[in-house]
């Protein structure tokens, strides 16, 4: 893997061990090689990983919708900032540009973008490893809720296995790094609807 789409919040949550988390998990990437395209925010989690991943020399990609670039305050010090018009260019362009996707903590917009890229997975639009890091077990009632859909029978094993899960940013990498799945791979734009939207 050369580059990871991170989805994350802009607040940096009560506990300071999220945002210390976000700051090592964007050192390890840089210390590993791999460079970062994010939502191109310089606050909270995501101003801290794509700080870390800046300390650490390697390339920092930003993608922010151009009604939102005031709101989120777009980071400044990046290698390159996109600006779109819409959150779905902005999350497919984050996607086209990756070879996988890691998930820390965050709000809506963070759970939004993790299981619709879960979805283009289990659909084989995209093939790369998509992971959650952990971080202070803040993801253990959704990780149990989704056990749960796979009990009741809405959601297959096979599928649940794609979403890799560690508690370090190391481990999680680790298994993204040993993630394999070869069917052929299909373009993005076979994913948008003519009004815009996405499977």
């Amino acid at each position: 893997m050369k580059t990871i789409v991170v989805y994350c919040g802009a607040n940096a949550g009560k506990r300071p061990e999220y945002f210390q988390a976000a700051e090592e998990a964007g050192r390890a990437l840089a210390n590993r090689g791999i460079s970062l395209v994010y939502g191109g925010g310089n606050l909270g989690l995501m101003g801290a990983v794509a700080d870390g991943v800046l300390a650490g020399d390697q390339k920092v990609t930003g993608i922010i919708p151009n009604f939102l670039a005031e709101l989120e305050v777009a980071h400044k010090t990046l290698t390159e900032i996109h600006f779109v018009d819409t959150m779905h260019e902005r999350k497919a362009k984050m996607v086209s540009m990756s070879d996988g996707v890691i998930a820390l903590p965050g709000g809506f917009g963070t759970l939004d973008e993790l299981f619709e890229i879960l979805t283009w997975t289990q659909l084989k639009i995209f093939h790369g490893p998509v992971g959650v890091l952990n971080i202070n077990g803040f993801y253990n009632h959704l990780l149990a809720h989704i056990d749960h859909m796979v009990q009741e029978g809405f959601l297959k094993a096979e599928n649940r296995a794609l979403l890799l899960v560690a508690d370090t940013i190391d481990e999680l990498l680790d298994k993204m790094m040993a993630f394999e799945r070869n069917e052929t791979k299909l373009e993005l734009k076979n994913i948008q609807h003519e009004n815009g939207g996405t499977v």
